[in-house]
């Protein structure tokens, strides 16, 4: 997985994790990826700093979004308003994400077969034009799943919030 720091046209900086530079490619050019804020899919790289670990573990250095000047100004305030916070704007966006993450996965579970343990076969079989295409999910174990992608077989987990693990 690989963690990218991303930023819209409007100048909004979030971050966002891939499977790989390739699957941040894919779902960028198909417009899957959108700012949180603006919801614009016009996103690019943001420029990062380097993880470094040393040999023990610690951490020298966490990754740190670098900000880029904002092409579009931003709207006025209105007189006597306060603009939130940083921390509550991150968190209105992290309800925000969680909401969607959660209609995402209601959707799919609803029109979707749960086909169980026999997904990474069930994708296979489609993939492959074996059997017919039809929405699916299932279970996979880490090791199937890079398989399935290895093969070219387009797969993304569901989602799993916090709350789910309660």
């Amino acid at each position: 997985m690989i963690r990218y720091a991303l930023r819209c046209e409007r100048g909004h900086a979030f971050e966002s994790w891939f499977q790989s530079s390739q699957a941040f490619d894919s779902q960028v050019k198909r417009k899957l990826v959108a700012c949180p804020a603006c919801e614009s899919t016009k996103v690019e790289k943001a420029i990062m700093a380097p993880r470094i670990v040393r040999k023990k573990g610690r951490e020298i250095a966490a990754p740190v979004p670098v900000p880029a000047p904002s092409p579009a100004p931003a709207p006025e305030a209105t007189p006597g308003a306060q603009s939130p916070g940083p921390q509550s704007l991150v968190m209105a966006q992290e309800r925000e994400l969680r909401t969607k993450l959660k209609e995402l996965r209601d959707h799919i579970v609803k029109n979707a077969d749960n086909v169980g343990e026999r997904f990474p076969n069930e994708a296979r079989k489609m993939h492959y034009g074996e059997i017919e295409h039809r929405p699916i999910y299932g279970e996979a174990s880490p090791e199937e799943a890079r398989a399935l992608i290895d093969e070219g077989v387009e797969v993304s987990p569901l989602p799993v919030l916090p709350e789910d693990r309660n």
